[in-house]
């Protein structure tokens, strides 16, 4: 009888471990994404967090056109979901007519209207964890407490309708050359992307 109930309970974990190993466990509900370029040696990283679209309308024509990246009363948009999203260049990058130097920084779009999309470059460093009681103002979770006064570079972004639907939100590098391309966001049937050049 010992042994039937330790065989059972070695197959109960073999079979729970391979369920693991497989994806059969807990999932989140936005799952981590990056998007990476290299160029000239150099990487240039965007880590984010990927929210499913779920059957909803994320840009609905009207008054609730940019509710889904406004929430709970953040001034500004993620883009993403979770932690802040993240931007690591090792090379200078030229947006806008401003360069951002090698380092870390935080996403932000400030999403107004179909045709009004601002791309911000911020100091703001990203916080673990939301915690509505920190004294910490130098870093975010999400975009919860921004202010601009932290923000490297702002540029307007070219807002197009996609002939598809993207599902999971994605964030990637398009129409790359040697010196540069456009750093894209991509959901649902909107693309909005800002050119950038690798500076030196």
């Amino acid at each position: 009888m010992t042994r039937r109930v330790i065989a059972g309970c070695c197959a109960l974990l073999i079979g729970s471990a391979v369920l693991v190993a497989q994806g059969g466990g807990r999932r989140p509900g936005s799952p981590p994404g990056d998007a990476s370029l290299q160029i000239g040696g150099k990487w240039i990283d965007i880590t984010y967090g990927r929210p499913l679209k779920r059957g909803r309308n994320v840009f609905p024509p009207g008054a609730d056109y940019a509710k889904i990246t406004h929430t709970d009363g953040a001034t500004v948009w993620r883009a993403g979901a979770n932690v802040s999203t993240r931007l690591k260049n090792e090379a200078p990058l030229v947006i806008n007519g401003k360069t951002v130097a090698p380092g870390e920084y935080s996403l932000f779009i400030d999403v107004k209207s179909p045709g009004d999309w601002t791309f911000i470059v911020s100091n703001y460093a990203a916080a673990p964890r939301y915690d509505p009681n920190s004294t910490n103002k130098d870093a975010l979770w999400g975009s919860f407490g921004y202010t601009p006064d932290k923000d490297v570079v702002r540029a307007a972004m070219k807002v197009e309708t996609l002939p598809f639907a993207v599902e999971e939100l994605t964030w990637s590098f398009v129409d790359v050359t040697n010196d540069g391309g456009r750093i894209a966001i991509m959901w649902d049937k909107t693309m909005a992307s800002v050119p950038f050049k690798v500076g030196m």
